[in-house]
């Protein structure tokens, strides 16, 4: 799972209640962790990989959004690699990580590979929290026609940025000055706790705003389109917006019990002593949620396949195919005829008139299709609402 005490049992000296969920049932917590990681990255996969029998998905046109989605799965796949590889060794070889403990040791391997272990784990699920927030934002720009494939270069830059900066500043700050020495105090944890969970927070408060107003807009677009609001396109509409739901519920599964665990662990540390029997159901609690992180965490990246696509199956296709892009020419050479309208008498100006709110329809098509991407049937009714689809 994804913690920051993962860092923070790195330092010899570490405070109690990171020695209390640590050394809470060792092996059983590795056991959990590579179990729960191994099934979320097989499905996360299987997932991902093409279909038998399935057709390609009606996309207008490679979208930044469909990218950001493939690249939050490669996050959570790494992800999991990582927990894998830190619980394997842990499990496999306890006397190497039992190293850690000695404060004056000579042998280095043991902390680095827990610090590099778990900067590794950090790194990619905040990137990956970095890329839902831009989903997030990509979505509501999408419906604004303000994004594009030229905008993955900006999110790509902010993401990776943010996520490199947050997790070497808060790893110096812990660690500062020595492995020996960190954990001495809170100035050394606190600014390391903020730059964990502060992505996460992020998401947690700002998508579910950005989601709600994307779904807002939709529904202004739908009405445009055709200047009713039928059956079809209310029920898109509440597709879109059915997806956002799940994005968000997925996430709030899988990282609530770590602001609680985290609540509880901080609790306990201001205590005198943590093993007062007043605190019994304190730490009874904290070692629970310890437990539920490291099932809900990994299992983010295969929870998420089903909220961006649903059940794909298991009939598994590895044979290469390229994918047709429905309407792309027709799409493609409606744009360059009124790129520049020219009004040469009343009968060209309907035509021209007519051709430009073709092309406005379109865009509104695929906007909306990026946001609808891997929902089979709302591409299809998309397609057949579609102006092009109806051969205007």
């Amino acid at each position: 799972m994804a913690s920051p005490r993962l860092e923070t049992y790195c330092c010899p000296n570490r405070d109690a209640a990171t020695q209390l969920v640590m050394n809470f049932q060792p092996e059983v917590f590795c056991g959990v962790c590579i179990g729960s990681a191994s099934v979320s990255l097989l499905l996360t996969i299987l997932q991902l990989l093409p279909k038998k029998g399935q057709s390609p998905r009606k996309m207008p046109k490679a979208s930044s959004s469909s990218t950001i989605l493939l690249l939050i799965s490669i996050c959570d796949i790494l992800g999991g690699l990582g927990m894998i590889v830190r619980s394997s060794v842990w499990l496999g070889f306890p006397g190497f990580i039992a190293n850690i403990s000695v404060v004056n040791g000579t042998d280095v391997w043991p902390s680095a590979f827990c610090v590099g272990s778990a900067m590794w784990i950090q790194l990619l699920y905040s990137a990956g929290f970095w890329w839902l927030f831009c989903y997030a934002v990509d979505s509501y720009l999408v419906v604004r026609r303000s994004a594009g494939l030229s905008t993955i270069v900006l999110y790509h830059m902010m993401t990776w940025g943010l996520a490199v900066m947050l997790c070497v500043e808060g790893i110096a700050l812990l660690y500062y000055p020595s492995l020996s020495s960190c954990e001495n105090g809170l100035e050394h944890a606190i600014p390391h706790y903020i730059t964990t969970y502060a992505p996460l927070l992020l998401v947690l408060v700002v998508n579910p705003i950005l989601f709600r107003r994307t779904v807002s807009a939709v529904a202004s677009l739908l009405k445009g389109r055709q200047g009713i609001y039928t059956e079809n396109e209310r029920r898109l509409g509440t597709e879109i917006q059915m997806r956002f739901f799940k994005i968000m519920l997925v996430f709030v599964i899988c990282w609530s019990s770590n602001i609680i665990n985290e609540t509880l662990l901080f609790y306990l540390e201001m205590q005198p002593d943590i093993n007062e029997m007043p605190l019994k159901n304190l730490r009874s609690a904290a070692l629970i949620t310890w437990i539920i992180m490291g099932i809900l965490n990994p299992m983010q990246g295969f929870l998420f396949t089903l909220a961006f696509y649903g059940w794909t199956g298991w009939r598994v296709d590895l044979k290469w195919r390229k994918r047709e892009i429905p309407w792309e020419s027709m799409s493609s050479s409606t744009v360059g005829e009124n790129a520049y309208p020219s009004p040469v008498n009343y009968q060209s100006n309907i035509h021209d008139s007519k051709k430009i709110s073709t092309t406005d329809s379109q865009q509104t098509d695929e906007a909306i299709s990026m946001l609808s991407e891997g929902n089979t049937s709302s591409d299809e009714r998309l397609t057949r609402n579609s102006p092009i689809y109806q051969g205007w």
